[in-house]
């Protein structure tokens, strides 16, 4: 497995030392080198990118502007001379985050980060599998799919309601959908997926899931009582 990644920073030497480092990691494959968003965003139209290690402070766009402009970014490594851009940089999804100057030891920290998410991501889904895994803050969290009520969207991150607890995790709604299997689950509205097993009734345009009241949109309401329906008669 090889993590298909680009560079992107404006200062030569940091951009150096980071390609450098970088050829050391047997199973990082480094598809470009970009000085600055533009460069990276062109590049990004063209070529599948799996991990991306990205400056802050760059000319014209910032390291986090970019980012913010992306609809589907690859993982990304933020680095940068500045550690108060940490939390900026977390509430953006990032994958962990550098200050430069920073040792080979610290970015092969980072790398492997990157590959154990990407396999865990990546994993091929099998009827046997019952569970999957989540970043929550510095570690990953193993969640049964049975235990899991609903997932309330908040702005950059994602709530995962289960059973016993609740687990916070920066996610878009979008990549906790794609994870989650969609005989089981469904999105009711922008900020809300629930599993149907949870489902207790149904109250105008709200459902009642574990006790909660959750709203329904206006134009997916027919269609998921549809579904709901369907699953009934099934």
């Amino acid at each position: 497995m090889e993590l298909k990644t680009i560079v992107v920073e404006d200062e030569p030497l940091a951009r150096d030392g980071l390609l450098s480092y970088l050829t050391e990691i047997d199973f990082v494959q480094i598809k470009g080198v970009c000085e600055n968003a533009l460069q990276a965003n062109q590049l990004l139209a063209s070529v599948q990118v799996d991990l991306m290690f990205l400056d802050i402070q760059m000319p014209k766009i910032t390291g986090i502007e970019f980012l913010k402009s992306l609809k589907q970014p690859p993982m990304v490594v933020m680095s940068t001379a500045y550690p108060n851009f940490a939390l900026q940089g977390y509430e953006l999804d990032v994958l962990d985050y550098l200050v430069k100057p920073f040792p080979f030891e610290r970015l092969l920290k980072s790398a492997n980060k990157a590959r154990d998410f990407y396999l865990l991501k990546n994993k091929p889904t099998q009827q046997s599998s019952d569970f999957f895994f989540v970043k929550c803050e510095h570690r990953f969290e193993k969640i049964f799919y049975k235990d899991v009520i609903c997932v309330e969207g908040m702005e950059n991150y994602v709530v995962i309601h289960t059973l016993a607890q609740k687990y916070i995790t920066l996610m878009r709604m979008k990549t906790i959908e794609e994870m989650l299997p969609a005989p089981d689950f469904i999105r009711i509205h922008k900020s809300y997926l629930v599993a149907v097993g949870a489902i207790t009734s149904i109250d105008g345009s709200d459902l009642i899931v574990g006790g909660k009241s959750l709203p329904m949109s206006r134009d997916k309401k027919a269609e998921i009582i549809e579904i709901l329906l369907k699953n009934k008669r099934e």
